[in-house]
């Protein structure tokens, strides 16, 4: 008997309709002789909805009151999917993330996870339950209920199946699998049989949205066997694992993309050893991830230094970067918005040089400008206007031949 963890997405359970399919696909899986544990999201937008609410009341709530709100959308999910599984006959419990053990960093609406006390959930299935648990939340050292940020399901269920030592954790979505872009918006994209930790994390950061990039990082370091597949559709997904397997003569295996990107440049910057460290410290110490850095020295012996933001972060940004000018030694500040970010990944980038130079032929080509680059050993990243994201990611997708069956 094997022990299988299965997530559902806010869609697959987003009416009693599909919590019901979600309970008949749990079922099925119990009597293919495993043990499973389920981890759910919110149901359909009902998380959009409390933020709505909240903002209703005000326009910056306390962090801390958005989690005590956010977490009772799983909440509601667990409870049904419970139930829905008692009527089909099957014993089940319900478990909020602090009820299950997981343990979080004190940090309202983005935190991290850092253990996972699992005696209750074994307790559970060493009696032959089916244990449901709430995605997306946990609780401080403290007993601070605390979320996990955007897309935290995804990490509870491969944390929970890496601290279980489950024999697999399937990612159930709206979707069949990982495709070489997002098909929503580039009608040629495709799906992929398998997809490597490492560009499975590539993708996750740079906006491919199917997977949530902590929790690529947690089944790349615990080696989590994972399978994303459809909640909808009977048929085989895309496995995520160490090596791609399948189709492994694609140089670049896919194109993400990002939008509401923001450049914010810090003009006349003190020339010291000290003012990057100084700088970056003081905005990570504020939670702001900055993603593309480029610095340029001038003449009159500083520098002018510009990184690139998610929009939604600009005020605070500007707000830590103002009250801090003084310590900080610059002389003024300039953002420019609308702008996103378009990536291509890939392993085989690795030994196949001029995939970048390919990359910018083809933007050039088609009167694409390019205003920022940042660059691995497997991905290129390009921030372009926003008007011209879409554009970018399908001419890029042709180029490299993702629009065709490997």
């Amino acid at each position: 008997m094997g022990l299988i963890v299965q997530k559902f997405g806010g869609t697959s359970v987003g009416s009693v309709e599909r919590i019901l399919n979600v309970a008949e696909c749990v079922k099925q899986e119990t009597e293919r002789g495993n043990n499973v544990v389920v981890v759910v999201s919110a149901m359909g937008k009902s998380t959009d909805q409390l933020v709505k609410l909240a903002k209703e009341i005000s326009p910056q709530p306390d962090k801390r009151e958005m989690d005590m709100l956010l977490t009772t959308g799983e909440q509601v999910t667990i409870a049904l999917l419970s139930m829905a599984l008692n009527q089909k006959g099957l014993q089940a419990v319900s478990f909020t993330g602090w009820q299950a053990g997981i343990v979080t960093e004190p940090v309202h609406g983005n935190a991290r996870i850092t253990k996972i006390d699992t005696v209750a959930i074994e307790s559970q299935i060493s009696v032959g339950k089916v244990v449901i648990v709430a995605g997306f939340q946990g609780i401080t050292e403290n007993g601070e209920i605390t979320t996990l940020g955007r897309g935290g399901s995804d990490t509870t269920a491969v944390a929970l199946a890496a601290a279980l030592k489950a024999d697999k954790c399937d990612i159930y979505t709206d979707v069949t699998g990982v495709f070489t872009t997002d098909p929503r918006f580039i009608k040629k994209a495709r799906k992929l049989l398998s997809v490597s930790y490492d560009e499975m994390l590539e993708l996750a950061n740079l906006g491919a949205g199917v997977l949530h990039p902590r929790a690529v990082e947690f089944a790349k370091n615990y080696n989590v066997r994972l399978e994303v597949r459809s909640s909808m559709e009977k048929i085989e997904g895309t496995v995520i694992e160490g090596e791609a397997t399948m189709e492994q003569n694609l140089v670049v295996r896919g194109v993400a993309f990002e939008e509401e990107i923001t450049k914010v440049t810090v003009l006349g910057l003190a020339n010291s050893l000290t003012s990057l460290s100084t700088i970056f410290t003081t905005l990570a110490g504020n939670h702001i991830n900055v993603d593309i850095i480029i610095q340029s020295t001038t003449e009159a012996e500083t520098a002018n230094l510009s990184f690139s933001i998610k929009t939604e972060d600009l005020m605070e940004t500007l707000r830590v970067l103002e009250d801090n000018k003084e310590s900080l030694n610059y002389e003024q500040l300039d953002a420019e918005n609308k702008l996103a970010k378009v990536s291509i990944v890939g392993s085989g980038m690795i030994s196949n040089p001029g995939v970048a130079a390919r990359m910018f032929e083809v933007l050039a080509a088609n009167n694409i400008q390019v205003k920022m680059v940042s660059t691995s050993e497997i991905k290129v990243s390009a921030v372009v206007e926003e008007k011209n994201m879409l554009k970018a990611v399908e001419v890029l997708h042709e180029a490299f031949g993702l629009s065709h069956s490997a």
